[in-house]
């Protein structure tokens, strides 16, 4: 078999006509977006840029043991996500955010705190990423580990307001949850 693609968008150029201007990033630039997305916060030049990279590097630093480096950027990126409400990223961040600090209080022993992060992580309209892959599930696992079933329920709720690609594997889950099980959240652990 054999893949094809047709780009839409743009009409078929006229024989002996002027060939479309071709705008390209230069790979400087490339490179530097590159930084961003991977959360490297010295490659931002503004503060959404660097709204950007706290989604990542707040992430990076919880994974690679980090916590105080990552409670301190979580905790920054949780104060400038009320100045970009109508950006793309907004829900990535707030579930970010929330995520780290929750996973952060779980740590520490704070199970109502990691509870209340856990379903403020869900609180808003989701993205583009949540709205097709899906959320992070690492902070409901973890809880599901402490016996704490009905929090993650709520949340798995609150989830399927933006997550209706996702509507059968939450009710999957939720039934798993229900008979006292931990599902398997496979990619939804990573990100």
């Amino acid at each position: 078999s054999s893949l094809s693609f047709t780009l839409l968008g743009s009409p078929p150029r006229k024989a002996g006509g002027p060939e479309p201007a071709v705008t390209s990033v230069p790979p400087e630039e490339q490179k530097r977006t590159m930084r961003l997305v991977q959360g490297d916060l010295s490659a931002a030049t503004n503060e959404t840029e660097r709204f950007y990279a706290l989604t990542k590097a707040s992430t990076k630093a919880l994974k690679t043991g980090k916590t105080e480096e990552a409670r301190k950027l979580a905790t920054e990126l949780e104060a400038l996500v009320p100045k970009h409400k109508n950006d793309w990223n907004y829900g990535n961040a707030i579930q970010d955010a929330n995520q780290v600090l929750g996973r952060i209080a779980l740590a520490e022993g704070d199970i109502v705190e990691a509870k209340k992060r856990l379903l403020a992580s869900a609180d808003s309209k989701g993205s583009p990423q949540m709205n097709s892959f899906g959320p992070n599930m690492q902070l409901a696992k973890d809880l599901l580990a402490k016996g704490e079933k009905e929090v993650v329920l709520t949340y798995f709720d609150r989830c399927g307001t933006f997550w209706k690609m996702g509507a059968d594997r939450l009710a999957a889950w939720t039934k798993i949850v229900n008979e006292g099980g931990t599902p398997a959240f496979g990619a939804n652990l990573e990100y």
